[in-house]
């Protein structure tokens, strides 16, 4: 493990006793990051919730080694799946199809996830939810080119284009403004309509697209082709591994 920078900042203490004073219980947050994670999905859950009293923000993988997100963006993961307490979240940011297809990660993500007050999937990160079988009968929505997948991991509804989608106590977005807007709503539901509002406040949230293109409907259809043909390997990709893994929990649950 590197040395770490532990140069004082009483700027940053200052933050962190503003928005936690002391005696207030522990409110376990679990990302889930590994090789390849992409930071953008998984930033706006981490920004939010870390305003929160009490939150604890467990970056978690299989072991506390650096990992690379892509691009560039190295990270310690904190806590390692065998060392993660009971989680009031797990989060799912978008992770490359050799990590999101992990056995080993569908089945924490499974666990913790039944076991969770809320879930979150961003972007491609909800088919990890959909192979543990966390979407079985409810309303989803995904990254636009993987919509058609939702039906394969028993999702009752896909909603296409949605920014956020929620079904009780699951959140699910496309990414980017959907990591942002998907914490925002579950932080409301976890420490009320105020404490969201306020959050939105503190980092000015109020995002307006320059182009208007950053949707299925808005964008050119040159850019939604090359889109599609950039993805297409990753997706199928995705889908077998997700639906493979739906498929064999489905049959092993319904010969008990």
């Amino acid at each position: 493990m590197q040395a770490r920078n532990t140069t004082p900042l009483p700027s940053l203490e200052h933050l962190r006793r503003a928005k936690s004073p002391p005696g207030v219980p522990a409110f376990h947050v679990g990302i889930v990051i590994g090789p390849g994670f992409v930071p953008m999905d998984m930033v706006g859950i981490h920004t939010v919730f870390g305003q929160m009293p009490g939150v604890q923000i467990h970056l978690l993988w299989k072991t506390r080694e650096l990992v690379e997100g892509f691009s560039s963006w190295w990270t310690e993961p904190t806590t390692t799946f065998a060392a993660c307490p009971e989680l009031d979240v797990i989060a799912v940011p978008m992770l490359p199809p050799e990590i999101q297809n992990d056995p080993e990660v569908i089945e924490f993500v499974g666990e913790k996830g039944r076991k969770a007050r809320y879930m979150i999937g961003i972007c491609n990160g909800v088919l990890v939810l959909g192979a543990a079988g966390l979407l079985k009968g409810r309303r989803a929505t995904i990254s636009l080119n993987s919509l058609h997948l939702l039906s394969e991991l028993g999702v009752a509804e896909a909603v296409p284009s949605g920014r956020v989608v929620v079904d009780g106590n699951l959140y699910t977005a496309g990414p980017g403004c959907g990591s942002f807007e998907a914490a925002l709503l579950a932080v409301s539901d976890a420490f009320g309509r105020s404490a969201g509002e306020r959050a939105e406040l503190v980092i000015e949230y109020n995002p307006s697209a320059p182009f208007g293109t950053g949707t299925a409907e808005t964008a050119r259809p040159e850019h939604l082709a090359a889109f599609a043909a950039m993805m297409n390997p990753l997706i199928a990709s995705y889908g077998a591994g997700a639906v493979a893994a739906y498929e064999q929990r489905s049959q092993t649950s319904g010969s008990r």
